[in-house]
């Protein structure tokens, strides 16, 4: 059984003063397994975030469902965690207080939670600045704080919204290879949205793309680079051939959306 199921969910935002319904979402389907870690590509608008949110249990679908491990996605849980492109972080809480948060709010020890926190600080790098308030940080350095908190609770699934979106590029690749490396440790299951087809590639298992709004998966794409994965695959011819026909499937959806007024 996937880890993850998202049967037929559409998402419709009501108008308001008179003005139509928004079609976010039409009918979705996708079967994610245990430890699978998928991308989503598609032109703004298309309604990646709106999914990753309804996953996430953060927002509704107006017709059909998420099932995690067989169980309706009712709300928030535990067992999904959420890193956004801002950082989220709790300005008043040092990195260790943001890290160990989801678990003091579940009553871990003291013990626990030193345990915890010291094995992710370790892992994302961040050695020295455990008690660094988040306006300490850069922005890099307060992402990784970020998904630490993430794992901290140790998700089934972690969600990702454009997480590296606001990073420079020197240091979004950099957390690229920092975020494949924790994941082939920890194994999560990840549903990851993204603009940037590269970052898509590299990262990912398996390719998503969406249509225009409303949005709907039009086309996955395997990608089978061995683990762990070095920043070289970028280079190699067939990096450059998944490329080419992802970004034929996004231009050709990006200009869809352009003459239908969606935005861009």
């Amino acid at each position: 059984m996937a880890r993850l199921s998202i049967r037929d969910v559409s998402r419709v935002f009501p108008g308001v003063r008179g003005q139509p319904d928004t079609r976010a979402l039409e009918a979705t389907r996708l079967e994610v397994g245990d430890n699978d870690f998928i991308t989503i590509l598609g032109p703004s608008g298309c309604g990646k975030s709106t999914l990753l949110r309804i996953v996430a249990g953060l927002d509704f679908a107006s017709a059909g469902e998420v099932l995690l491990d067989g169980e309706p996605v009712a709300g928030p849980g535990a067992d999904r965690g959420m890193v956004f492109q801002s950082y989220t972080l709790f300005p008043w809480l040092t990195v260790r207080q943001n890290i160990c948060f989801g678990l003091r709010e579940k009553g871990a020890s003291d013990a626990v939670q030193r345990d915890v926190s010291d094995t992710l600080i370790a892992q994302v790098g961040l050695r020295g600045f455990e008690d660094h308030y988040p306006k300490m940080l850069s922005g890099g350095m307060q992402q990784r704080t970020a998904l630490a908190r993430a794992l901290a609770n140790d998700p089934k699934v972690l969600l990702m919204d454009e997480p590296f979106g606001a990073l420079d590029h020197q240091t979004r690749e950099l957390m690229q290879e920092l975020l494949l490396s924790v994941w082939e440790k920890h194994l999560k299951t990840v549903l990851f949205v993204t603009h940037d087809i590269d970052e898509a590639i590299f990262m990912a298992n398996r390719v998503v793309v969406m249509t225009a709004r409303p949005g709907r998966i039009k086309h996955e794409e395997r990608v089978e680079f061995e683990h762990p994965r070095g920043y070289r695959i970028k280079t190699s011819a067939r990096f450059a051939e998944h490329k080419a026909r992802l970004t034929e499937e996004i231009r050709a959806e990006t200009l869809r959306a352009a003459q239908a007024g969606a935005p861009d």
